[in-house]
């Protein structure tokens, strides 16, 4: 296959131009809640459909992310089964199935006509009588899998970040659309946006608790995370989708493959993306050849609208003091996020102090509502892909030394993605030098 070298080492400078330990854990109760975050709209399913039928699961990407959320799905209700599995390599395939079956309480069986595996498993889980299909292949692979998915008329769940470019960004905006025609219900993992804490703190700051939003920083600081040593029985693609963290065509970087999470939470108290960026990065501590060629840390300046800006930090650097979370800062007082904590200092003080149900599972038990016709119609499919370009946006400015306007982000023509992926020599990609054409 083509190799897409001038795609990746171009588009750096171009705006201008596990399965088996998650199936270990205990197999929980099924969570009751629904909230209504969407407009009103017929339910995808009728009642006299969908009540007291069960929602047929196919799984795309069979990894740890992927075999959790299906495990997620069997615990939102028990009234939905896995009926399909799909992951570019047989023995994540395996592995999930194997998981499934033995912590799955019956509803993880699936029968071996239905594995598949190969960088086309995805169209063959599509073609199956799934309802629901959970997308959690490395997030290069996902557009393509999103557009197909609506196109064949399933409901999607879509794990974050959906893209890692803007073209991969107007291909998801785009399916959104389609989805939204056909009344398709679109839930991503975003879990904050489906978190108690959460839901309830920014419902306070929409009713003036902390006064007008005018400043935000969000963190994701941490050590490093894994990697995999080259396997000789494997080509070069195929190596690197393995250790996909640490390539951009297929990660994002760590800024949108990870930081993604704190970029949304922002995006969500301000009401939508920023207007432009200026960006620092680099890579001092990850410097081997195993860590590919992305960034270890990036600095973001956001400006938002109405003369409001966010700073944003991520690092994953080893020995490094670690941060996760967000702070809203706002005319009349102060928003502190972080999983499971909200808290507001100022004129109307306050501390979530309820209960915090598993926000993994709630995001499943409100897509299957929404299915279900038991909650409003739910398609988060545009905000997924603006806090994706957000992060992608803070990459690019990041990558190349050069301020950022959203216009000229989205409409960037950079395409990482190999369109026809195979087993061959993989994509190359080179570190990146700001300033540097």
């Amino acid at each position: 296959m083509t190799s897409h070298d001038h795609r990746t080492d171009a588009s750096r400078r171009s705006f201008l131009g596990t399965g088996g330990a998650l199936a270990a854990a205990a197999f929980a109760a099924p969570i009751v809640l629904t909230r209504s975050r969407a407009l009103a709209a017929p339910p995808a399913m009728s009642p006299s459909e969908s009540k007291g039928r069960e929602l047929r699961v196919g799984v795309i990407g069979c990894g740890g992310r992927g075999t959790g959320a299906a495990f997620d799905a069997l615990k939102a209700s028990p009234n939905t089964r896995i009926v399909a599995l799909g992951d570019a390599f047989e023995d994540r395939v395996k592995g999930a199935a194997a998981g499934l079956a033995k912590n799955g309480k019956g509803r993880g069986d699936v029968p071996a006509s239905a594995q598949f595996h190969g960088f086309d498993a995805y169209r063959k889980v599509l073609a199956t009588d799934c309802d629901v299909v959970i997308l959690a292949t490395a997030p290069g692979f996902r557009p393509t899998h999103f557009a197909a998915a609506i196109d064949a008329g399933k409901h999607v769940f879509f794990e974050k970040p959906v893209a890692v470019d803007p073209s991969g960004v107007r291909t998801v905006l785009d399916a959104a659309k389609r989805a939204e025609e056909r009344k398709l219900c679109v839930v991503t993992g975003t879990q904050r946006r489906h978190e108690r804490c959460y839901l309830e703190a920014m419902a306070l700051v929409k009713d003036g608790a902390i006064g007008r939003p005018v400043a935000a920083r969000c963190y994701w600081n941490q050590g490093g995370l894994w990697h995999k040593d080259p396997d000789p029985k494997l080509s070069e693609l195929e190596n690197q989708v393995r250790n996909w963290l640490y390539f951009t065509w297929l990660s994002g970087d760590h800024i949108v493959g990870q930081h993604v999470h704190n970029i949304d939470v922002v995006n969500w108290a301000f009401g939508g993306p920023p207007v432009r960026c200026v960006a620092v990065g680099g890579r001092q501590a990850r410097t081997q050849p195993v860590y590919g060629a992305i960034n270890d840390h990036f600095g973001v300046h956001y400006e938002y609208d109405g003369d409001r800006f966010g700073a944003s930090m991520c690092r994953q650097e080893e020995g490094t003091d670690g941060r996760v979370d967000e702070i809203i800062y706002g005319t009349e007082g102060v928003l502190m996020t972080s999983s499971g904590r909200a808290e507001i200092r100022g004129k109307s003080s306050w501390a979530f102090a309820g209960e915090n149900p598993n926000p993994y599972v709630v995001e499943h038990v409100d897509l299957q509502e929404a299915i279900r016709g038991n909650a409003p119609y739910l398609n988060e499919g545009k905000r997924i892909a603006e806090s994706t370009m957000t992060a992608i946006m803070g990459r690019m400015a990041a990558y190349t030394g050069k301020d950022l306007s959203w216009e000229a982000a989205i409409a960037d023509s950079m395409d990482l993605v190999p369109k026809d992926p195979k087993p061959g020599p993989g994509v190359k990609e080179t570190v990146a030098i700001p300033g540097r054409a």
